[in-house]
């Protein structure tokens, strides 16, 4: 498949990351550091993720709907762990994830 038919996934694969990075930088500034260890590193596995599912997509990777299904994954457990943290950036974290989240399930069926 070409990249041109997972625009709209790309860019949302794109914004999950960002989002994931902003989650990951602002919770190691936060003053209980130790209490948000599970949300920085699902940031990071996500971050990473949709990074590389970005990359693999614009590259027309055979295993689209494979490494979609992992992406879905890795995004939803990150959602959740952030959706436990009132800080806004955990917040919008979430809602980005859950998103991005959304949209590789439906490449991955």
């Amino acid at each position: 498949m070409s990249h041109e038919q997972h625009t709209d996934l790309i860019k949302t694969l794109h914004e999950c990351a960002e989002a994931c990075n902003r989650c990951y930088d602002a919770c190691l500034r936060e003053d209980d550091v130790k209490m948000m260890t599970e949300c920085i590193r699902l940031d990071r596995e996500c971050a990473d993720i949709c990074s590389f599912l970005e990359q693999a997509l614009s590259r027309g990777t055979p295993f689209a709907s494979e490494l979609a299904e992992v992406c879905a994954k890795i995004c939803e457990a990150c959602g959740n762990e952030c959706k436990k943290h009132d800080h806004d950036h955990c917040q919008k974290c979430a809602e980005a994830c859950f998103k991005c989240a959304d949209e590789c399930r439906k490449l991955a069926s």
